[in-house]
């Protein structure tokens, strides 16, 4: 009898950057209650749902926060993502840059503020320290990866790119 794995102990996300004329879809996470992302911009995305794979999560996730139908995407890399107090992650991580829709006339959406962010002024918005990492992975188009980030409270403590320690000051 073999024993079965649960992956119950770690929720599994996605995550997405879509791309238009230079800049990156942001979200300032300013609306939800409980967030471990309160007050930070990220990309869009959420939770996968049962009987989901990663890209219908993505397909559904972008829609229901953005109105955007992604046409185009790619899959760039896998972020597990662990901070005290808070569910492990594990998060598919894409870059997008076709879509159907109105990307000029977003909804409002009630996890936060989207704004398309100029991708050199990204660096200067209040972000996660391993954002900027895997944000300067994406713009360097590096192969796909795998990224470990380990917090404690906002301070980032431990980072493995691809399973081997990743020096902070590369970033």
């Amino acid at each position: 009898m073999t024993e079965e794995k649960e992956w119950d102990f770690m929720k599994l996300t996605t995550l997405c950057y879509i791309e238009q004329a230079g800049k990156y879809l942001m979200m300032h996470r300013i609306r939800k209650e409980n967030d471990v992302n309160e007050g930070k911009w990220i990309g869009v995305g959420g939770h996968l749902e049962k009987g989901e794979c990663p890209e219908e999560c993505l397909i559904r996730e972008v829609k229901e926060e953005t109105g955007l139908y992604l046409k185009q995407y790619q899959f760039r890399g896998v972020i597990t993502f662990f901070s005290e107090g808070y569910e492990e992650e594990c998060i598919f991580l894409y870059t997008a840059d076709s879509y159907e829709g109105d990307g000029e006339h977003l909804p409002v959406c009630k996890e936060g503020v989207l704004k398309w962010i100029d991708k050199e002024k990204i660096k200067n918005l209040e972000l996660w320290e391993g954002d900027r990492i895997f944000l300067r992975l994406l713009e360097e188009n590096s192969p796909f990866f795998s990224l470990k980030l380990c917090y404690k409270g906002d301070i980032l403590v431990e980072t493995l790119l691809n399973g081997r320690p990743y020096n902070l000051s590369e970033s």
